[in-house]
Parts: C-alpha cells; structure tokens; sequence
C-alpha cells in the first residue's frame, strides 16, 4: 500500500524533541517497515499558522505542489499524523479528496473549549473541518476519544493504545550496562526524572520533583536524583536543585533517546507529575525497563500507569501526597520490585507498538481496499 504521510506541527526529522515527533516517527517507521511504501508527502507546519497572515498565501502553493507529488505517487491512502487546534490539517482534508483516496488521521484531537477564545477559534474551526472530513480517525487516548464522540461517528472514529517497543527498554538486556560514573550512587535509590526545561508545565513539573525530594532529604531519606533534559530554564531549575539537595541530584543533560534506556535500568524510580500531559512516552519507557512510576492522575500518566499495581498516582496538585508517594517507594525496596515488574508485565502485555499498530494498520488496508472497490465500481 502506498501511502502519503503528514505531519503538520513538526515534520520527520524536526530537531526539536517531543513525544509526539516520537510518535509520529515510529508510527511511520512501524509502516515502512510492514512493507508499506510510506512518503511523507509535505513538510509544510501549521503550528498558529492562522495567526501568521504572511503564510496564508503559502498554503494553496503547497496544495498544489502536494497534489503534484501525489499524481507521481499515486498513493492509495493519506494518513495525517496529529490535528489538532495549535496545528490543524490543512492539506489533507483538501487532498485526499481531489486525489480520490480516503482520508485518516492519527492522534486527531478535539476540544470545544478552544471554540471560546479568540486565540484558538479559528484554529478549531480548521481542525473541526478536518476531523469531520475523515474517513477514520484514530486516537491513542481514552479522554480525546471521549471528546472525538461528540464530532465523529462511532462507524470512523478507533482507539489504538498507545506502544513502545519493550524489547528496547528491557530491564535485563542481554549485556548489563554500568552505572553512569557521575551518579555516585553507592547504595542509596536512584530516583529519575526527565523532560525538557521548556517554560510553563514542564519546568513547573521538574521544580515540583525537586521541592518533594528537598522534602524527603530533610527528613533524613537518602537518595540520587538524576534529571535527564535541558532548555532554556536549565538555571533556573539547577539553583532550585541545588538549594534543595545540594550534592544528592545529578543533572545529566539532554539524554538521546537510544541511550535513555542505561539511564530507566540503573534507576529505582521514575518521577514527574505529568502536569498537562497529553501522553508522556516515559511513562511507557521507564515501566518497560521496570521502573514503578510516580506521578498525577486526570493527565497522560492515568492513561497508562495503574495505581497501586505498576506506580502511584496523586490528585493534581496535591504535592504532600506525592512527596509522600516517592517516600513510599523509597523505603519499600519490595514494593519497588513488586510494582516494577508488574510495570514490565503490563507494557508488554498492553503498549506494545508492533502489537498495537498492527490493529491500525488492518483497518488502514480495509479502508483502503474499500475506497479501490469502490472505485472500481464506479
């Protein structure tokens, strides 16, 4: 099958990391590598473009030039990967159908909310077009699937849990792998932390890990905080590190993601609240390598830790409950165990990406093969 892939808020190979490039880019690797001839058919960015009056006039020029490409490639499906009112489609509900294929998003998402504010309305009047034209939308989340029901048919609209590859962040690989040098960690628990110190909820969550383990330390808990990431408030999160643990954190800069796993395996505990998280691919990453998780329910960590099997969840905001979540698991090095290969156990048996996208691939080849029928007839 051939297919052209969009992705409109950050294309293959964007040098800016996040979960959904992620996503995104195993998502197409996941295709190609099932034997699907995979093109990624535009790189043009929608991010705010509605607010950018000097792109406006670049997008019928790349409607046509992505019209031109396709009639080359002749695709026989286009699958867009994340629509969504900061980054809506705007090529592929026009495309898809001047190309006579069927239409499908992946990740489409969908809020009213956004329908209130002048900022974010025209950007959810786009992505409203988009979803309602088409023909599948798939999500790998419970609570974008609830507010999808609302827009989309149940015949068009498909869950897909969101995957990983386990085999990548496996507890015991095949070689061991030593302890970073700098943790210095000697006997104490090692509690990872990791995300970009990006302004706004990220950096707010990274400082909200920081004060719980300031507070543990106080009380006499020993352990190594290791933070994985940078960005522009890497200052301003060291002085705060360095003000609550002095000598007991360890900032290991930005981690790449094939090396992520040294770091899960020699770590007893994953931390971060997940504040506004749509997702959060550590949350799959460190319970694969058997890390129980810390972190806050109502958010992306509550679509895949379960509570009080593989991880803790608090309520949000309620950071004496998480400080006193992460004590838990610091003292009970049985729990620890107990609840990291119950971590493992349930990734493999639930997020595994091959297992789970090979459901969106059936339906992708079933919608495919059905607008070719009826072509045909036609």
């Amino acid at each position: 099958m051939r297919i052209a892939f969009y992705m409109p808020f950050k294309p293959l190979g964007h040098p800016n990391p996040s979960g959904d490039l992620v996503i995104g880019t195993e998502l197409f690797q996941f295709l190609q590598g099932s034997g699907h001839h995979v093109r990624l058919i535009s790189r043009f960015r929608t991010r705010w473009l509605y607010w950018k009056p000097w792109r406006w006039a670049l997008v019928p020029m790349e409607i046509a030039r992505v019209r031109r490409r396709a009639r080359q490639f002749q695709p026989h499906l286009w699958l867009t990967y994340h629509s969504y009112y900061k980054a809506p489609d705007v090529l592929g509900a026009v495309c898809a159908p001047f190309l006579g294929i069927p239409y499908a998003i992946f990740q489409g998402v969908y809020s009213t909310k956004h329908r209130r504010r002048l900022k974010t309305r025209p950007g959810f009047w786009l992505n409203r077009y988009a979803l309602q034209r088409a023909n599948a939308v798939f999500t790998n989340k419970r609570r974008d699937e609830t507010n999808l029901k609302r827009l989309v048919p149940n015949d068009r609209l498909h869950y897909i849990a969101p995957g990983i590859r386990p085999e990548r962040f496996a507890a015991t690989p095949p070689h061991g792998t030593p302890l970073p040098k700098q943790w210095h960690a000697a006997d104490c628990p090692v509690i990872l932390t990791a995300a970009m110190f990006r302004p706004g909820v990220k950096t707010e969550g990274l400082a909200s890990v920081i004060r719980s383990c300031g507070h543990l330390a106080d009380k006499g808990c020993r352990f190594q905080l290791v933070i994985c990431g940078d960005g522009a408030n890497q200052d301003v999160l060291k002085r705060l590190a360095r003000h609550h643990l002095g000598e007991s954190v360890h900032f290991a800069g930005r981690v790449p993601r094939d090396q992520m796993p040294q770091y899960y395996r020699n770590a007893d505990i994953f931390v971060f609240p997940g504040i506004q998280e749509g997702l959060g691919m550590v949350y799959l990453e460190a319970q694969a390598a058997g890390l129980p998780v810390v972190a806050c329910t109502g958010w992306g960590a509550s679509e895949v830790v379960r509570h009080n099997e593989t991880g803790l969840l608090c309520a949000p905001g309620d950071w004496p409950q998480f400080t006193r979540h992460i004590m838990r698991l610091l003292m009970d090095s049985d729990l620890r165990h107990k609840m990291g290969n119950a971590a493992a156990q349930h990734i493999a048996c639930h997020h595994d990406l091959h297992l789970n996208y090979k459901r969106l691939e059936t339906q992708l080849t079933y919608l495919a093969g059905m607008f070719l029928n009826e072509t045909s007839l036609n």
